[in-house]
């Protein structure tokens, strides 16, 4: 029993970061309706800059961790956000008005650049953080047994956490949520009242932008480390479970993607681990094709 409790706690970082990134993801595809493998990129991109600026800082400019991780962190948010405006502005948006289906072409090719462009700055290297915030708190005692999360993994449960709440509460009751509502369902009709659709299909990418970042950094701090092959992973799972859950509604995405993680931890715990990804994803292809819609957005 205290295994069980312990494997449970285990899947909820990782939980709370799939919904996040689902939030996130099913800001951006309720606007451009088209598979982006970009968002995994933005989370490896995000993390790989904030260990390359740490690392710089620390090295370099001498500061202590703290302060080093703080100016990485910063660092990596601010690219991430630099690159999603490139890409919503400059690719996405022209791409969408002429052609659709060019999006997910594209996408591609933004994942090359951004993926080549970190590995340049990092002359191929695999940079980690040291370990911080691992000091254990007990939350229950079963069998005798302590079961617990560190304090790292709660700060991330709970930054996580609160990111989409705050993501469902402002859509919910903002006049910007009801204008990308709006734009997802018909935007020809919601540029006929009067509605700047290209605007809010930047500021919906924008969003979506910000919610990769934060999830990429959270990551990195919590695992440690970050490369791509991490993000695209996330990003693939991501564009699986959104699709499942229904992009209109991104609790709905976010609730699905939390439910995915805790399966996977719990493969983790009792089947082979080697498989795990390949289940996953496999269960994930399956649900999509027998829940799949003649439109996801109604």
């Amino acid at each position: 029993m205290a295994y069980l409790l312990q494997q449970l706690l285990n899947a909820l970082p990782m939980a709370s970061l799939y919904a996040c990134l689902a939030f996130g993801y099913a800001l951006a595809f309720g606007v451009t309706k088209r598979p982006d493998i970009t968002f995994g990129a933005l989370v490896a991109f995000a993390g790989q800059v904030c260990l390359l600026f740490t690392e710089y800082a620390w090295a370099n400019l001498y500061l202590v961790l703290p302060a080093a991780l703080g100016f990485g962190l910063a660092a990596g948010f601010a690219y991430a956000l630099f690159a999603g405006l490139g890409n919503a502005r400059y690719v996405m948006m022209p791409l969408h008005r002429r052609s659709p289906n060019a999006v997910i072409v594209a996408s591609l090719g933004v994942v090359l650049i951004l993926s080549e462009g970190a590995r340049l700055a990092l002359e191929t290297r695999s940079l980690w953080l040291p370990p911080i915030g691992q000091h254990f708190l007990t939350l229950l005692e079963a069998e005798g047994v302590a079961v617990g999360l560190t304090q790292l993994q709660i700060l991330h449960i709970v930054l996580m956490v609160t990111l989409v709440a705050i993501g469902h509460w402002f859509l919910g009751v903002s006049r910007a949520g009801r204008l990308w509502r709006a734009v997802c369902q018909e935007p020809l009709a919601a540029r006929l009242v009067g509605v700047d659709a290209d605007t809010v299909f930047v500021l919906a990418l924008m969003a979506a932008t910000a919610f990769a970042a934060i999830g990429g950094l959270s990551a990195t701090v919590l695992y440690g480390t970050m490369d791509f092959g991490a993000g695209l992973m996330f990003g693939l799972k991501v564009v699986l479970v959104a699709a499942v859950g229904g992009y209109s509604r991104p609790l709905n995405s976010a609730l699905g993607a939390a439910a995915v993680a805790l399966a996977e931890q719990l493969w983790g715990a009792y089947g082979p681990l080697i498989w795990r990804d390949a289940v996953i994803i496999s269960g994930l292809v399956w649900l999509l094709v027998i829940s799949r819609r003649e439109r996801i957005i109604p």
